[in-house]
């Protein structure tokens, strides 16, 4: 709301002319405070006519009888109220004025579900500390860039589970990705079909406008009894966009340590295809990385695709405060009339 303090000043507090008000206001009429650099010229103006037009008596005085005395002063009185007057007009049409602008933003927010494979595999060391690990940092970054979205989350190996619904308590889900671990599903293998098919289950009552699958894996679908293919063509019928993340690099990689302590190297295969043909039916896009800077940078791309569009209401409160500077401005005139009609005016021009 705009400054209560100011409301509550009555408009005769001399308050209205303080440094620290003049200069808090938002002017609808900055311009007409220029005119203040005339108000000085026209009384020099004016000095200057008098002197050299006005009547003057010469009257010769003793040089002890010539006295000040306060009273001269009073003289000045009436072209100050004028200045002043000229001052208050010129505050009050430049039209002083407080202003609170609130914006109200909001999205309609993106349901996102993470799939993540949990399988023995993931433990291969060619990203660092391994694979499982690598996949939590970029989940962890990712929920942080995110806002106003529902996230969940699945994880699979042999069988798929669903580690957390859709959610906007980003802080819950974090405690769950960093739980993340091996031995959260006993049966081995790698069920894509069924993950995509639980990740489907928890995302078809949804009501948003865009619906995201990100599926990460670096294996080939050896468990489950639901074919990845039907799968994702399921999870389109649900308008679910789908990207899916090869992880991996083909051939020889280090697996652990042997019996000496030395690295142990195991052969590695993606099954490619069927990741790309998952993201074809989802009209996302696959990608491939072989190491922790490729998954970031591919996590980081998803992030910046699936932005909800950001709306923004825009309320002003504003209150005027010409009226007081013009309460004062009539004042001043009535006292600077009033003066000119006394001795103070008719008197005192000698």
């Amino acid at each position: 709301m705009v400054d209560e303090a100011l409301k509550d000043i009555p408009w005769v507090s001399l308050n209205w002319f303080r440094a620290s008000t003049l200069s808090g206001y938002d002017w609808a009429h900055p311009g007409f405070l220029y005119l203040i650099i005339i108000i000085p010229l026209i009384f020099l103006f004016n000095a200057i006519i008098l002197t050299k037009y006005s009547q003057k008596l010469d009257i010769a005085l003793p040089g002890e009888k010539i006295k000040w005395h306060p009273s001269v002063l009073l003289r000045f009185m009436p072209p100050a109220l004028f200045a002043i007057l000229l001052l208050l007009v010129i505050i009050a049409l430049a039209r002083p004025q407080k202003t609170n602008e609130m914006v109200e933003q909001w999205t309609e927010g993106i349901d996102i579900m993470l799939v993540i494979d949990i399988s023995e595999s993931m433990q291969i060391e060619d990203f660092k500390p391994n694979r499982l690990e690598a996949a939590k940092n970029v989940a962890l970054n990712f929920v942080d860039g995110r806002s106003q979205d529902r996230i969940g989350m699945v994880i699979f190996s042999g069988d798929a589970y669903s580690l957390s619904p859709l959610t906007t308590d980003y802080d819950l889900l974090k405690a769950y990705i960093k739980d993340i671990s091996f031995d959260m599903i006993e049966n081995r293998g790698t069920a894509i079909g069924s993950a995509l098919a639980v990740a489907t289950n928890r995302m078809r009552e949804s009501n948003s406008e865009s619906k995201v699958l990100i599926l990460l894996s670096d294996g080939d679908n050896t468990a489950g009894n639901i074919d990845p293919i039907t799968a994702a063509k399921l999870a389109a019928a649900y308008n679910i966009k789908m990207y899916t993340i090869g992880v991996g690099r083909e051939g020889r990689v280090p697996f652990g340590k042997d019996f000496f302590g030395r690295p142990r190297y195991v052969e590695n295969t993606l099954d490619e295809s069927t990741l790309r043909e998952i993201a074809k039916i989802g009209e996302g896009q696959f990608y491939r990385v072989s190491d922790n800077q490729a998954l970031e940078q591919v996590f980081a791309m998803i992030d910046q695709y699936e932005k909800a569009e950001i709306k923004e209401t825009r309320f002003q409160d504003t209150i005027d405060f010409y009226q007081i500077y013009l309460r004062w401005a009539i004042v001043c005139f009535l006292i600077w009339f009033g003066l000119k009609l006394t001795f103070i005016s008719n008197v005192l021009q000698d």
